[in-house]
C-alpha cells in the first residue's frame, strides 16, 4: 500500500517559505554584488570577446605560420593592435599640443592674424554670403568676431571638454580590451567549448548552432564596420592627397576614426570639400566634390554586404540589427544589436518549424 502524501501544515508552509524567500535573498545580494564589483570591466571584457572573436581566425593562421605557438601569436596581434591604436593616438597628441602652443604664443603676443577670404567664397549659393562675411570680420576684427558668437563658443568649449574627457576613458577602456583580447586569444580553444556548453545549456540541442551563429555574426559586423572604415579612408586619403589638402595624412587618420566609431564622415570630409573650393578652380574643386560625396555615400553599399556575407540570414536582418543596437546602445550596440536579432530571427524559425508541424 502506498504511503499517502502528509497535509503540509500552515506552520510547515510558512516555515518553507520563510526559508525559500531567505535564500533568494541572498542569491539575489550576491548576484548584485558581484555584477557592481564586475561593471568597471563589463564594457571592456565585452570588446575582448568581440575583438578576439573577430581575430580568431587570423590567430589560428599565425601559430600555424609560427609552429604552433600561439602565446607567441597571440602576444604579436596583441602588439599589433597596442601600435595601431597608440600610434596614431600619439602622432595626434603631438600634433595638437604644437598647436596649441603655437596659438597660445600668438594669442599672448597678439600676433594672432587670419588671412582675408577670396572674394569667390561670396559667390557661393546659400551659404557663401555669411561664410564671407564672418570670415572677413574675424580677418579685420579678431575681437569682435569672438565677442559675436562667444556664448556659442563657451558651449562649444564645455562640450569639447566633455568629449576630450569621454574619449580619454574610451582610450583607456579600448587598451584595456585588447590585453583582454590577448588572453582570450591564448585561450581560445578552451573559450570555445566554453561557449558552446553555455549555448547547449540554454538551448539544448540548438545550442551549437546558435553559439555558432553568434560568432559568425560578431565576424561579419566587424567585416561591415573595419572593412568600409579602411576602405573609405583608403579613398579619402586618395582624395586629400590629389587636391593638395593640407595636412592630409592626419585628416586621413581621422577619417578612419570617424568610420570605425560610426560617426558620419561628412562632418570631416564636408569641410575639406569648402576649402578645396576656396582655394581651387571650381573643374577640379568639383571633382573633389564628387569623390568625396561618394566616399560619404559608400558605406551605405558596403556594408550591408560585408555584413550579410557568409552568414544564413538575411542581410536585412544582421543590417537592421546592427544599426538599431548602435541607436540603443552605442557603438558596442553595433555588435550585440546584430547578434540578438539573428539569435531571435533564428529562434523565431525555429519555434515556426515547429508550429507547423504540430
Amino acid at each position: 500500500m502506498q504511503n499517502q502524501p502528509q497535509p503540509v501544515t500552515p506552520e510547515a508552509f510558512s516555515r518553507n517559505a520563510v526559508e525559500a524567500a531567505l535564500k533568494i535573498g541572498l542569491l539575489f545580494v550576491l548576484l548584485s554584488w558581484c555584477f557592481h564589483i564586475a561593471k568597471p570591466f563589463i564594457n571592456p571584457l565585452a570588446w575582448g570577446v568581440i575583438i578576439a572573436v573577430a581575430l580568431y581566425p587570423l590567430h589560428l593562421r599565425m601559430t600555424e605560420l609560427l609552429g604552433e605557438r600561439e602565446k607567441l601569436s597571440a602576444t604579436l596581434i596583441t602588439g599589433l593592435l597596442l601600435l595601431v591604436i597608440l600610434g596614431p593616438c600619439g602622432f595626434l597628441a603631438d600634433i595638437i599640443g604644437e598647436n596649441v602652443r603655437e596659438l597660445a604664443g600668438k594669442l599672448q603676443q597678439n600676433q594672432l592674424t587670419i588671412p582675408e577670404p577670396p572674394e569667390k567664397v561670396a559667390t557661393w549659393p546659400l551659404i557663401g554670403k555669411p561664410i564671407f562675411n564672418f570670415w572677413h570680420l574675424a580677418a579685420t576684427n579678431f575681437g569682435e568676431a569672438v565677442k559675436t558668437f562667444a556664448p556659442q563658443l563657451r558651449e562649444a568649449s564645455k562640450w569639447l571638454l566633455a568629449s576630450g574627457a569621454a574619449a580619454i576613458m574610451a582610450l583607456l577602456q579600448l587598451l584595456v580590451s585588447v590585453i583582454i583580447c590577448g588572453l582570450l586569444l591564448v585561450n581560445g580553444a578552451s573559450g570555445h567549448q566554453l561557449a558552446l556548453a553555455i549555448g547547449h545549456r540554454i538551448a539544448g540541442h540548438k545550442g551549437e548552432e546558435l553559439t555558432e551563429l553568434s560568432i559568425a555574426t560578431i565576424r561579419g559586423v566587424a567585416r561591415g564596420v573595419l572593412g568600409v572604415a579602411l576602405i573609405q579612408a583608403l579613398l579619402a586619403g586618395i582624395g586629400f592627397f590629389m587636391a593638395g589638402v593640407p595636412a592630409a595624412g592626419l585628416l586621413t587618420v581621422v577619417c578612419l576614426f570617424l568610420a570605425v566609431v560610426q560617426l558620419p564622415t561628412a562632418i570631416l570630409l564636408l569641410p575639406s570639400i569648402i576649402y578645396v573650393f576656396s582655394s581651387h578652380e571650381t573643374l577640379p574643386a568639383t571633382v573633389f566634390m564628387v569623390w568625396m560625396l561618394g566616399v560619404g555615400a559608400i558605406d551605405n553599399v558596403l556594408k550591408p554586404i560585408l555584413m550579410g556575407r557568409g552568414l544564413d540570414l538575411p542581410m536585412a536582418v544582421v543590417f537592421v540589427g546592427a544599426i538599431g543596437g548602435m541607436i540603443f546602445s552605442g557603438i558596442i550596440g553595433l555588435f550585440v544589436g546584430a547578434v540578438v536579432l539573428a539569435l531571435g530571427y533564428k529562434l523565431f524559425l525555429s519555434w515556426l518549424k515547429q508550429t507547423s508541424i504540430a
